[in-house]
């Protein structure tokens, strides 16, 4: 997930995930953008839009990208290898519990595309279809996930 310039989760994941927890409405916190260069993808966002892009401190090949100040509207994100040729920019949903949700989308239709995860430090992720065959991740953050 996307972390504060050099590690851990971004102030505006943070507080949309307080927010969350007091208002019980999952918001869209975090997108991956999937890259055939990550390199290549970095220097063309940064180019068009400014972007600070930074490799993360973490065990995979992810840059996090900071799209602005973290008390602007708007979320931030990361640029991640391409691992397949249809794969398409992903928005990640902040939920209270990954297990609840997932148990939600499939009674609503939706289908897991890969079950819950740790991302260390940051929390639980799986990745999902919607009806549409939209893929869209629900993130559960928990700062001690291993």
């Amino acid at each position: 997930m996307h972390g504060s310039r050099s590690k851990g989760v971004s102030t505006s994941v943070t507080k949309a995930f307080k927010n969350f927890k007091e208002n019980k409405m999952p918001r869209v916190v975090h997108f991956e953008l999937p890259a055939d260069d990550p390199k290549r993808a970095k220097a063309f966002y940064e180019k068009v839009f400014g972007w600070t892009i930074t490799k993360w401190q973490g065990p995979m090949d992810y840059w996090l990208v900071a799209t602005g100040l973290d008390d602007e509207p708007g979320i931030n994100g990361a640029i991640t290898p391409r691992m397949m040729p249809e794969q398409v920019t992903t928005n990640t949903i902040s939920v209270v519990s990954v297990d609840d949700f997932t148990k939600k989308i499939v009674d609503a239709g939706g289908n897991v595309m890969m079950p819950k995860r740790a991302v260390p430090g940051q929390g639980y992720l799986a990745y999902c279809t919607d009806t549409e065959g939209n893929v869209f991740g629900v993130m559960e953050l928990d700062p001690c996930a291993k």
